[in-house]
Order: structure tokens, then C-alpha cells, then sequence
């Protein structure tokens, strides 16, 4: 086999991961197949293992690129960097508006993919370890779990605000809404199904979060 360059070898890889997601959009991720990917590829069995041993390492691959794409972190990290420049409150309103347009612009793409993802996580946890394992870089939730949300209970302090719970309590309620808001928003724009068939947008679901938040960290409401 003639030896090829590193660059070509990425380009056939990314390639290769461009067409798995393309297959992704169109059905759900949990049931697309190897076969699937070398069809959209038009490549020969022979090429495409070549370059990927199976499925779920080109899977890997495309989620790595996902995260690189559908990324609220520098986002947010900007807004916690402006300290003592803006309020408690406005800061908050500041991290919901850039967690729901990050998540309007992406609905019916990556965040469609993602909650196929999930479907898959929860029908075949190992295979959906085998997957993870091989992922690179910050998740998205994860940051907002590990650093966003101790940074909103350190900036509560700084304003001499009183939170109305401890900090786990609020982590866990925040947390647990934003996935609420995110799995109903995906179901209403990808699968028109979701709670009670209402047709919900991120905006107005991370408006009433901010109020929400603010509230219980011991804010001032705003209009």
C-alpha cells in the first residue's frame, strides 16, 4: 500500500465523518449502519476500513466535531470575565440568552443528533461507553454542571445575595430544567411530539429559567 500524507489521511477521515453525520440527519444515529456511511461515501468497504476499524469510531469522530461546533463555553466564560461590571441578574439573563441561541441554531442538526444519542446511550449503555471513551474535548453540559453554575453561586456571593437552597439543591434543579428545556425542544422542532404536542422554542423557556434562577439565588426580577 502506498504511503500517503498525514494531511490526506485527516481530509479521507473528515470526510468519511462528514458523511456519517449526513446519514445522521436523515434517521435516527442509534440505527444507522457501517453500511449507510459507505453509501453516503460512495467509498469501498475496503476504503472505508481502512481508515476507521468500525461505526462507532467514526461516531466518536463526528460528536468530537459536534463539540466543536454546537459550543456555549466561550460564550459564557466572556460573560463571567465582565466580574463586577454587570449585576447578578443581568449576567444570568446574559448565560440563558447565550444557552438558547446556541440551542435555536442548532436544533434540527447536531441537537436532533445528540438526543438520538441519547436514545442510543440508554437502549446500549457499553456500546454508548465505547463511543464517549473515544470523544475529545468539553462537553457542553458538563461545563455547565462542573464550572457555569459554581461561577453563577460565586457571583451571587459577590452581590450579597442569600440563595433559597444549598448549592447542590440549585445545581441539580438548574441542571435538571435546561435538560427538561432541551429534550422538549428537540422533540417539538424535530419530531413535532412534544409535551402535551405544544410547539415550544428555546427563547421563551430560557427567559422564564433566568427569572426562575435569579429568583432563587436571591435576586432582584426583572421584566
Amino acid at each position: 500500500m502506498p504511503k500517503v500524507s498525514d494531511e490526506y489521511f485527516e481530509n479521507k477521515k473528515r470526510f468519511i465523518v462528514d458523511a456519517a453525520y449526513k446519514v445522521c440527519l436523515k434517521k435516527p444515529a442509534q440505527m444507522v449502519t457501517m453500511t449507510d456511511v459507505i453509501e453516503e461515501t460512495h467509498l469501498s468497504q475496503g476504503g472505508i476500513y481502512r481508515f476507521y476499524k468500525d461505526l462507532d469510531e467514526i461516531l466518536s469522530d463526528m460528536v468530537t466535531g459536534m463539540r466543536s461546533k454546537y459550543n456555549f463555553i466561550d460564550g459564557i466564560d466572556k460573560i463571567f470575565k465582565e466580574g463586577e461590571e454587570i449585576s447578578f441578574e443581568e449576567a444570568v439573563k446574559k448565560v440563558c440568552d447565550v444557552l438558547s441561541d446556541t440551542m435555536e441554531e442548532h436544533l434540527l442538526d447536531i441537537q436532533k443528533i445528540n438526543f438520538d444519542l441519547t436514545v442510543l446511550a440508554i437502549n446500549d449503555p457499553d456500546r454508548a461507553d465505547k463511543i464517549i471513551g473515544n470523544i475529545k474535548g468539553r462537553g457542553n453540559f458538563e461545563y455547565l454542571a462542573k464550572v457555569a453554575l459554581p461561577l453563577l453561586n460565586e457571583a451571587s456571593k459577590k452581590h450579597g445575595l442569600k440563595p433559597k437552597g444549598s448549592p447542590k439543591e440549585l445545581y441539580d434543579f438548574i441542571s435538571s430544567a435546561y435538560a427538561g428545556i432541551e429534550l422538549n425542544c428537540i422533540l417539538s422542532a424535530c419530531y413535532k411530539n412534544g409535551s402535551f404536542n405544544v410547539d415550544v422554542r428555546p427563547k421563551p423557556l430560557f427567559d422564564t429559567l433566568a427569572k426562575t434562577i435569579i429568583f432563587l439565588f436571591g435576586g432582584s426580577s426583572y421584566e
